[in-house]
């Protein structure tokens, strides 16, 4: 009885080590970060650079350590021909554009988002192409569309034309940031009395703020660094915005200023890094629409 009642000794299994697994994982990571790194080296030199090269008294392509600091490339630059004139026509340009943009991406978003139709599978497929259409495949129908209408050399023209070309992009990035708001929100406001517009500005655009944010920033860098559009369509010297006076610093015979080029690139991306500052705190929150489908 105490036999039957006895119980079998247990036999002890030896797990398998996790050693190699571990060692192999961090092999894994170690190669990855030393890819992150050399990567991330290949944008820092440009930048170094350009930052060593604005303050340096040695107009060399060359990075290396400047042998005097100086401000003399800023001087040279801050004038109103150079930079505060071109600098002013970018402003105009990329930012009517881009309000004009995020309008009309908000207003042809919508309802992409929210009705259904024949045509708009094939809408969308359509905005889809547009966006990798190179702009220079349109630029000789659009120089010749320009002179027609009396809009070459036109600052709102330009402006709108730059905004056209922004859209497709648009549309499709902020159709998909709307349909992440819940349907149901805008049932119960439809419900309490609001129209379509209503809908749209008090309910819609408050919960995807974080994807407004996103198309304004993409799409004012993206005109911001457009060379091609304000070469081809503004004749005049003061109406160049500064992507295109940056080409003055440019020389095929060896005499490019690059102090001054360097120090010019400084005062040119400042816009966009204020920008992306000044817009950067809405994306933190994304999108909180889970607590208001509660209750």
């Amino acid at each position: 009885m105490a036999a039957a009642l006895a119980t079998p000794p247990v036999t002890k299994t030896t797990a398998p080590t996790t050693a190699p697994r571990k060692r192999r994982l961090g092999l894994g990571k170690l190669t990855v970060n030393l890819i992150l790194i050399a990567v991330s080296v290949v944008y820092v030199l440009p930048l170094l650079w350009m930052a060593l090269a604005s303050i340096s008294d040695l107009n060399t392509f060359q990075l290396k350590l400047p042998g005097s600091l100086t401000l003399d490339n800023f001087d040279a630059v801050l004038n109103v021909d150079t930079t505060f004139r071109p600098m002013l026509n970018s402003l105009l340009l990329c930012g009517f554009g881009t309000a004009i943009t995020v309008v009309a991406s908000i207003l042809c978003a919508y309802p992409l988002s929210r009705y259904r139709s024949r045509v708009r599978r094939p809408f969308l497929y359509t905005i889809l192409f547009s966006t990798g259409l190179p702009i220079t495949a349109v630029m000789i129908p659009v120089y010749s569309m320009f002179v027609q209408v009396n809009l070459i050399d036109s600052m709102p023209g330009t402006t709108l034309f730059l905004a056209a070309s922004s859209l497709p992009f648009g549309i499709w990035l902020m159709k998909n940031f709307m349909d992440g708001v819940p349907v149901v929100l805008e049932e119960a406001a439809r419900i309490d009395g609001a129209n379509t517009m209503q809908v749209l500005w008090r309910v819609v655009l408050p919960l995807m703020r974080p994807g407004v944010v996103v198309v304004t920033i993409f799409t004012f860098i993206g005109m911001w660094g457009n060379f091609f559009v304000p070469f081809i369509l503004l004749l005049s010297p003061e109406k160049l915005p500064a992507s295109v006076s940056v080409f003055t610093f440019l020389s095929a015979h060896d005499q490019t200023q690059y102090g001054q080029l360097s120090a010019f690139s400084i005062i040119y991306s400042l816009p966009v890094v204020m920008l992306y500052l000044l817009l950067a705190r809405k994306l933190g929150g994304g999108f909180a629409l889970g607590g208001a489908l509660k209750g």
